[in-house]
């Protein structure tokens, strides 16, 4: 009795230590979870992008697709960050800053560029991405200068940060006193000297004015130019404002910051955005 009495508590002990291990082997199988997690099952990355803008960021509203540089630029960053997906919001450069300020979107990979300005509201990356302002004009115009200009109206993007560079850089040039004559309460309507200054809540909208012959020029950045160039436009070879360099952007002093940062970085650092870059050019 005593003897099977053994037994019975050595097959319990037994019981137990099994019981035991298979514990501590769900748990470190919890932890691999949580380290895997590290490695890829963050969860979502709310991205915003444009959708308007070939080669950067374009929307295939038939496929519901996003397409270019920025999106796969967003992807590879979210990827190296831990999180196992992307969703990409489109943003515009009327409503991107409140976008990201409201937390509507976690950062910002939409052709924004790294500003002064805009460092005092947000964090931003490495730049991924250096750009130039340029003017395009139609070519029945028949200027080639920005000489030419003068008198006339100029077109520019609300929201953007090209019309007071422009303004500067007019200013510089001799072009202008700089010295606003009159203004509308948002400024998308603003009398200089020498020029007269319209912005438009759309890239296409800027387009469609300088098409209908609402302004004479439209000043926007040359990688956004490409997009609504045809043979009846050209760039004048004497005007540049440079540089407009792209960056990430977050919110600031965020828990992203660094991490985005961080990612792109590497990116730049092993060859992955001169890759994509050439991808997409």
């Amino acid at each position: 009795m005593r003897h099977g009495s053994g037994n019975t508590i050595r097959r319990s002990r037994r019981w137990a230590l099994a019981v035991v291990a298979l514990l501590a082997a769900a748990a470190l199988t919890l932890l691999g979870g949580c380290t895997s997690g590290i490695a890829g099952d963050k969860g979502t990355l709310k991205v915003g992008v444009r959708a308007d803008i070939i080669g950067f960021g374009y929307l295939n509203e038939k496929t519901g697709k996003y397409y270019g540089l920025e999106i796969d630029i967003a992807t590879e960053m979210a990827s190296r960050m831990g999180y196992g997906d992307v969703e990409f919001v489109t943003v515009t450069p009327d409503d991107r800053k409140e976008m990201l300020s409201e937390g509507k979107v976690d950062a910002l990979v939409a052709c924004y560029s790294i500003a002064d300005s805009r460092k005092k509201n947000f964090d931003f990356s490495p730049a991924y991405y250096n750009n130039s302002v340029v003017m395009v004009v139609q070519n029945s115009s028949l200027i080639d200068q920005l000489s030419g200009l003068k008198g006339g109206t100029i077109g520019t993007m609300a929201g953007a940060n090209t019309a007071p560079m422009l303004a500067q850089k007019m200013a510089d040039e001799g072009f202008s006193d700089g010295v606003v004559r009159s203004a509308n309460e948002d400024n998308t309507d603003v009398r200089f000297d020498n020029y007269h200054l319209l912005q438009y809540a759309s890239y296409q909208e800027l387009s469609d004015a300088l098409e209908e012959g609402l302004v004479d020029g439209m000043a926007l950045d040359g990688a956004i130019a490409k997009t609504y160039m045809n043979d009846e436009r050209h760039t004048l070879d004497d005007f540049s404002i440079d540089p407009q360099e792209y960056g990430v952007a977050t919110q600031k002093d965020s828990d992203l910051s660094e991490p985005v940062a961080t990612a792109i970085q590497s990116m730049l650092d092993d060859g992955t955005i001169d890759q994509l870059i050439d991808k997409w050019d």
